[in-house]
């Protein structure tokens, strides 16, 4: 059997660990071609296509989206599914995750934003500091603290006529991090927990941030379980990021359901449970 893991033409300022899925798949008998998603090759000859380290989809979304039209109108099996991605790429999820109550770290949306209406976003919010990020985006990329004096007029030029949502800023992750849990066809497989380094607040490897391996607890299995089963159905890869509100309860910072970072490295059975769920998957 052969496998197409899609990723992206220049890896060379990521971290990518897939290394560890593809030989344990490969010790099951199947082979895995990696893939730079832009390229045009005969999807057909996979018996899967999973979408594993696609980072720079965000840059063009609407072609990224055309290319799993593409593959899907070919017949070939693919994870995660066009339509959860399509949803997913748009963080306006956190709104409609919210709705069917699930936790999450409060989010204001708006397109475009001057200097002047940047430094009172944390006013508006009922907040000191408060985050700007793309409701299109990965990676940190353009992603900002903000408070009443920060330099307004650099960070409101990316926003022009751009999509944008704001959420408080949430001190835990500086001092705990952020909780992330990793589901492989809706059952948990492995958790870690990212800290930043010391000065930042973004908990990427490639930003600086620290990778820790944890046993999640109860309390955090109980908070990602409800994101899953909050979804139309269990997707093939997911990972839930949970932080710490102030109130001592865990909230949704984000649901990476396109193309999560899954640390195989950081659990010794994270390998084999992805392995078993591309299984079950392709049946």
């Amino acid at each position: 059997m052969r496998l197409c893991f899609l990723t992206l033409e220049d890896r060379s300022n990521f971290v990518i660990d897939d290394a560890l899925a593809i030989d344990e798949l490969a010790r099951r008998g199947v082979t895995v071609d990696e893939v730079p998603w832009r390229r045009e090759v005969d999807w057909q000859a996979y018996a899967g296509v999973v979408i594993r380290t696609p980072w720079d989809y965000q840059r063009d979304l609407p072609g990224f989206l055309a290319k799993l039209d593409t593959i899907a109108a070919r017949g070939v099996p693919l994870a995660n599914s066009p339509a959860l991605v399509r949803w997913n790429a748009f963080k306006t999820y956190l709104g409609e995750l919210g709705a069917r109550g699930v936790p999450i770290v409060p989010t204001t949306y708006g397109r475009g934003i001057s200097a002047g209406e940047l430094r009172a976003l944390p006013a508006r919010l009922g907040v000191a500091e408060c985050v700007i990020k793309p409701v299109v985006g990965a990676n940190a990329d353009d992603t900002y603290r903000v408070t009443a004096k920060v330099d307004a007029e650099p960070i409101a030029a990316r926003y022009v006529d751009r999509a944008w949502m704001a959420q408080p800023f949430v001190d835990a992750v500086v001092d705990e991090g952020e909780h992330s849990l990793f589901y492989f066809g809706g059952e948990l497989s492995h958790a870690i927990r990212k800290v930043p380094k010391p000065g930042d607040f973004r908990v990427q490897e490639e930003h600086g941030g620290e990778i820790i391996a944890q046993e999640p607890t109860a309390e955090l299995i109980a908070a990602a379980s409800r994101v899953i089963a909050a979804l139309d159905a269990p997707p093939l890869q997911a990972r839930v990021d949970l932080v710490r509100l102030p109130d001592g309860s865990l909230a949704l910072m984000e649901l990476e359901a396109i193309e999560p970072s899954l640390y195989f490295r950081m659990h010794p059975r994270a390998p084999a449970n992805f392995a078993d769920a591309i299984a079950r998957w392709l049946g």
